[in-house]
């Protein structure tokens, strides 16, 4: 190692080293000459500098540093705004040099000077850019100042911020219009009307009531009644859909799509895989398809638990029914960090623990358990409280036959039942597949090579699905 890397870089400016060579050099010249007055001015050349650096230390300058992301949360492969506000709170006055500590993955970490020329009232703005092409967490910050004494001969450096977390949640991929539920109004939900009895005539109509409009009447029943009677209102009822999401350690971790490390915050690897990846896409793609159509969302594991129960990232991680614009964002979000869960490599799960701790609530909402046991019960009892609701959409790893046999039955709960299993090796899912089938389930297995557009056109198209609606709209990365 050469003398120059055992030297500490952060201590003293240029001034100072030089100040300090000086002093070593009056030193040896005091030494040679006998000279006492030499020596004074050695010891002072290099007890300044030290002084200076003591001082820095004591008495640090303060700093606030406002954070804003738009949009926040963003999503994989769109921009995100980072504004940044920094003004000094405590006395102190001088220049600084300050650098933003970003993710490897965010590449150069953006340096600026303190204070801007454009600074106002005390206070720096500066504004950069940050782009992902994976979803997740991520730790941006914090910031770092280094500042300068006075005099300008030692420097010192210290975290000014704690950093905020960037949220970057999967983007939804537009799918094609196939059969879900039947044939639906202009705006999703289906009229229904409720009949009392054998007669049209009874079952349509109804007592006059202050306010009707009289094109409501209806004048047959009217004169078979003897009193005024007019057509009975139908009665509206929303689509419901309920999604189940596979998160599986054991559905995933096969063939060149075993589970591969994903940054979290703080560096620690999240747990999933290249056809995790694409079961998460293909989850946020369904949502938002189903969303833009007024469907009422449901999201469940194979457990029959709600399906972000353990996602870090989730707002509310025990809600498993969503509807609206919200409600989409709010499954964005938990999509973001949500990992693979079950039984895993000891490291990798010290490693997801402590990471469990940073983002919080750890033992609720990233337990590395695998939970209640896959299709059992309460997945049936679930599926059973919504009977014929709306289709139900499974998005699965690996299954094995046993696996197949017991979730089979879950279609008979549903208007329509949709499954993909993604999977390196499709071709060994045909028993799997044909299992399924004779459920009543409409199930395809594809590879993470196929688009999710392409897996979803697989189902039948006979039914064709209304235009989105304006209410709700694809693109979840919230405030824009």
């Amino acid at each position: 190692m050469a003398l120059s890397d055992r030297v500490p870089r952060h201590l003293f400016t240029q001034r100072g080293w030089g100040m300090i060579a000086a002093g070593g050099v009056a030193v040896g010249a005091a030494y040679v000459m006998g000279r006492r007055d030499l020596l004074t001015l050695a010891v002072l050349l290099i007890v300044l500098p030290l002084v200076s650096l003591a001082g820095i230390r004591l008495v640090k300058p303060r700093f606030r540093v406002y954070r804003e992301f738009t949009p926040s949360p963003v999503e994989t492969s769109a921009p995100t705004t980072v504004r940044l506000a920094v003004a000094r709170t405590g006395s102190g006055s001088g220049s600084a040099t300050m650098e933003e500590r970003l993710p490897a993955r965010f590449g150069e970490s953006p340096a600026f000077r303190f204070p801007s020329r454009s600074a106002t009232g005390g206070t720096s703005r500066y504004e950069y850019h940050l782009r992902s092409a994976q979803r997740g967490q991520f730790l941006i910050g914090p910031v770092t100042a280094e500042f300068t004494d006075p005099f300008g001969l030692s420097l010192h450096r210290q975290a000014i911020d704690d950093g905020d977390i960037l949220t970057v949640t999967p983007a939804a991929v537009v799918l094609p219009l196939t059969g879900l539920a039947g044939a639906r109004g202009n705006d999703g939900v289906t009229a229904t009307r409720i009949r009392a009895n054998p007669s049209d005539d009874d079952v349509m109509t109804r007592e006059y009531r202050h306010g009707d409009p009289m094109r409501r009447v209806h004048w047959a029943a009217t004169a078979r009644h003897g009193d005024l009677m007019v057509r009975q209102e139908e009665s509206v009822t929303t689509p419901e859909a309920t999604v189940i999401m596979d998160h599986r350690y054991g559905a995933f971790n096969g063939g060149s799509g075993g589970p591969a490390g994903q940054a979290g915050p703080d560096g620690h690897p999240l747990a999933t895989s290249g056809t995790f990846e694409w079961s998460v896409v293909a989850v946020m793609s369904i949502s938002a398809h189903l969303a833009e159509r007024n469907y009422a969302l449901r999201l469940l594991d194979t457990g029959g638990g709600p399906a972000f129960l353990r996602s870090p990232s989730a707002p509310e991680p025990e809600v498993e029914e969503y509807s609206g614009a919200a409600g989409l964002q709010s499954i964005a979000e938990s999509l973001a960090a949500i990992q693979l869960t079950g039984s895993h490599h000891p490291h990798r799960d010290n490693a997801l623990q402590h990471w469990a701790g940073r983002v919080g609530a750890a033992g609720e909402r990233t337990a590395l358990d695998a939970g209640p046991e896959a299709f059992d019960d309460l997945l049936m009892d679930k599926l059973s409280a919504h009977r014929m609701r709306g289709p139900v959409i499974a998005v699965l790893g690996t299954l094995s036959r046993m696996e197949a046999l017991a979730l089979a039955p879950a279609a008979g709960y549903a208007t329509n039942a949709f499954a993909v299993i993604v999977t390196e090796k499709p071709g060994e899912s045909a028993e799997v597949l044909e299992v399924l089938r004779q459920g009543g389930w409409r199930a395809v297995a594809v590879a993470p090579a196929v688009s999710v557009a392409s897996a979803w056109s697989q189902f039948d198209q006979d039914v064709a699905v209304p235009a989105p609606s304006a209410e709700v709209r694809r693109g979840t990365g919230a405030a824009r």
